[in-house]
């Protein structure tokens, strides 16, 4: 099969020719063989050849006359190629945070109304949830093929476990992560968003949670929601030695109690050996404190294995750079996206690192691919991904996007020009391409 050209465009927007549809003789989805000149974010350019799902090799490309030239393989039949033409080629972006069962997403524009405090919020959202005409399944879904299109390739999804909601959210992500398992990756977390101790029934709904297909368990600000750190943080780290789980814990508490929640889940992750398998979103606290505490706190976060994921807030953001200078791993995450909670978000982890990178002043280059490496990385570290990555080996879990390097493309937020999931074209420039009708995109 001939090499499909792939010239970037001049603006943020490609032509409508820019990418054409390339299947096989069958029509399905097209399987790629090589990925040819394709910008690698250390700034070489490379052929990407692929081989039953994973990287096979990279080899230094030809030149710029290798385009449009078919290379033989085995007994010589052509290579299905891609002439990428010097865009950049990421692994897929990582989302660390969100919560696919809240969004409004496929459904018809909901008004956001702000409420005085977390509880009240909660409650807001609680009778909301039950008014939207769209099921959760649906609105989920279609977050997640967007996210997918954008170039994501795994999502950790907190979903609300309390006595309201019972397991219902949890089913419908089950259902969502199985629909969308050749587009994107699901973990799922068991989270309590009415709070662990103070909500009657919440412990055993976890547990349920867990056995029924739930990745990891969560909790929520301990001391400011359920006003009990030892209580809820018995039960999270219980559950997750009962399970085997990791555990994710929302911690939007500040000050002294929200550095005193962050050391206590320290020590119980260094007791426990969950090294590596332990987060924390948010923790506002740490971009609130001096130097001396932050890095006395950070040597505790680092030792144990603790991560943290934030979105880039406004007001106050964990200092995303002395963090990782001080040998905590911090990774990125949408958190909402058009709910309840905040009319925005897109599931653009690209666009996602780039708030990120303006809000924690990351302005080098070396600040820039600080940033992009929140949201691939260091978040498929946190997240726990094994073979994830650009190299001989790796999932071909792969974005080619409208830039020549790793600076520009957080700088720019370039179109998304070819994605793949385990070596299956997925999306290009047009949306997301179905599988099984011939490759149409969306």
């Amino acid at each position: 099969m001939p090499t499909t050209p792939v010239t970037p465009p001049t603006g943020g927007v490609p032509a409508p020719e820019l990418l054409h549809r390339v299947t096989s003789p069958t029509g399905a989805a097209l399987v790629p063989e090589v990925l040819r000149r394709a910008a690698l974010p250390d700034g070489r350019l490379a052929d990407v050849h692929l081989r039953d799902g994973l990287v096979a090799e990279i080899r230094a490309c030809a030149g710029p006359d290798a385009a449009g030239v078919d290379r033989a393989v085995g007994g010589g039949a052509a290579e299905r190629a891609v002439d990428l033409g010097g865009a950049l080629l990421l692994p897929a972006f990582v989302d660390g945070h969100a919560h696919l069962d809240k969004t409004f997403l496929g459904s018809p524009w909901q008004p956001h109304l702000p409420a005085a405090d977390l509880r009240a919020q909660i409650a807001a959202e609680r009778e909301l949830r039950r008014r939207i005409p769209v099921p959760v399944e649906d609105r989920a879904t279609a977050l997640a093929r967007r996210m997918a299109a954008l170039g994501t390739g795994y999502v950790r999804s907190h979903v609300d476990i309390d006595p309201d909601a019972g397991l219902a959210g949890l089913h419908a992500l089950l259902a969502v992560r199985e629909a969308c398992r050749d587009l994107i990756g699901i973990q799922l977390v068991a989270f309590p968003q009415s709070g662990v101790v103070t909500a009657p029934g919440v412990a055993d709904l976890l547990d349920a949670a867990l056995r029924e297909g739930a990745d990891l368990v969560g909790g929520l600000d301990p001391v400011g929601f359920d006003g009990d750190m030892a209580g809820q943080l018995d039960v999270v780290f219980g559950l997750a030695e009962r399970h085997g789980a990791g555990i994710d814990i929302h911690l939007h508490d500040g000050g002294a109690d929200g550095i005193a929640q962050l050391r206590e889940i320290a020590r119980r992750t260094a007791a426990l050996d969950l090294g590596g398998r332990v987060a924390v979103s948010h923790a506002y606290a740490l971009g609130q404190v001096g130097d001396g505490e932050l890095g006395r706190t950070a040597e505790v976060l680092a030792q144990a294995g603790v991560a943290i994921m934030t979105n880039g807030p406004a007001g106050t953001t964990p200092p995303v750079r002395r963090l990782r200078e001080l040998g905590v791993r911090v990774f990125a995450g949408s958190d909402n996206i058009r709910d309840a909670w905040w009319p925005y978000g897109t599931g653009d982890m690209l666009e996602r690192a780039t708030i990120i990178g303006l809000q924690c002043d990351l302005m080098t280059d070396t600040g820039l691919h600080d940033a992009a490496d929140l949201a691939t990385d260091a978040a498929a570290a946190a997240l726990g991904l094994s073979g994830y990555g650009l190299a001989p080996g790796c999932r071909a879990d792969l974005v080619a996007v409208d830039a020549a390097s790793v600076p520009e493309a957080v700088a720019a937020h370039p179109a998304r020009l070819l994605v793949l999931h385990g070596g299956r074209v997925t999306a290009d420039h047009r949306g997301l391409v179905h599988l099984s009708d011939g490759g149409r995109a969306d």
